[in-house]
């Protein structure tokens, strides 16, 4: 019961944070660079989960842990691939952008492929889901809190600037708790199938921060641009993915198997990410 409660509420407070940082230009400045936004979108809301589900069909991963996979390949990026973008002297506008613009678009694509996916590897064992039940419990979980945030931001930019930094912290803190949670809730699911997930989650960034970080390059984009593509490709919204498993499957007690693949991720990002952007800003001073 505190999960249910705790879970859903953390995410849109952390959704909430998100949106103190948007202003109505960053959803228009993707426009503005056509081709940063092409390849962006294609990467993250096509390639991502074409690769996903290539890799899970291929390791003979769990139907629950491979579907728990998908879910976490169709989730939006968050405030971590923001931070990372920053961190790397990418262009954090742009990273901006595209979170807000796929925070709103996966209220659609993420419903169609966790149910295409539920129907793939779980058959007549996947659970009863209402595709546009879940549309809507994303919208009122993640979009509508980014909503909320960037209206406040538009009425009051002070208070805005102020508690952002406090609501980052506590996102932050949130966050922790809840890929620390989503493990240790399912640890004995975990350990049985870390051999299998762990590789396959580690693949998968790798391979996609590879052909974010290339296709830039290939369509001449500039280092900033290109870096901060290839993060937003390989970095996702574990929270939301928590989430969203949990709410398909909800177990009396713990997280749901599901949500399992999101927070081994929330981990893992991390060791797979960050040397990456070591990397770059060696190779580009």
């Amino acid at each position: 019961m505190i999960i249910d409660i705790f879970l859903p509420l953390s995410l849109v407070f952390i959704m909430f944070t998100l949106g103190l940082g948007l202003t109505p230009n960053d959803f228009v400045n993707l426009l503005r660079k056509p081709k940063a936004f092409f390849v962006g979108i294609i990467n993250q809301m096509i390639l991502l989960p074409i690769t996903a589900f290539i890799i899970v069909s291929l390791m003979g991963i769990t139907k629950e842990i491979a579907v728990g996979m998908m879910i976490l390949a169709s989730c939006p990026g968050g405030v971590t691939s923001n931070m990372i973008t920053k961190l790397a002297k990418g262009d954090t506008a742009l990273s901006i952008s595209y979170t807000a613009v796929i925070s709103v678009l996966t209220i659609i694509t993420l419903p169609i492929i966790t149910g295409f996916s539920m129907g793939h590897f779980m058959g007549a064992e996947a659970p009863p889901m209402n595709l546009v039940s879940l549309g809507l419990t994303m919208f009122v979980i993640t979009a509508l809190p980014v909503g909320i945030g960037l209206i406040v931001r538009s009425k009051n930019r002070t208070f805005a600037d102020s508690f952002e930094i406090t609501a980052t912290k506590i996102s932050t803190i949130l966050f922790i708790i809840i890929i620390i949670g989503a493990l240790l809730s399912e640890w004995n699911t975990f350990i049985n199938n870390l051999t299998a997930l762990g590789p396959a989650i580690i693949l998968l960034m790798v391979v996609m921060i590879t052909i974010g970080y290339n296709s830039s390059n290939w369509l001449k984009m500039n280092g900033p641009q290109a870096v901060t593509v290839a993060i937003e490709s390989g970095i996702q919204n574990a929270t939301v993915g928590i989430t969203i498993g949990n709410l398909i499957i909800n177990p009396e007690t713990g997280l749901s198997i599901l949500s399992i693949p999101s927070g081994v991720y929330g981990i893992l990002m991390y060791f797979i990410c960050l040397p990456f952007v070591f990397w770059y800003l060696k190779n580009h001073k």
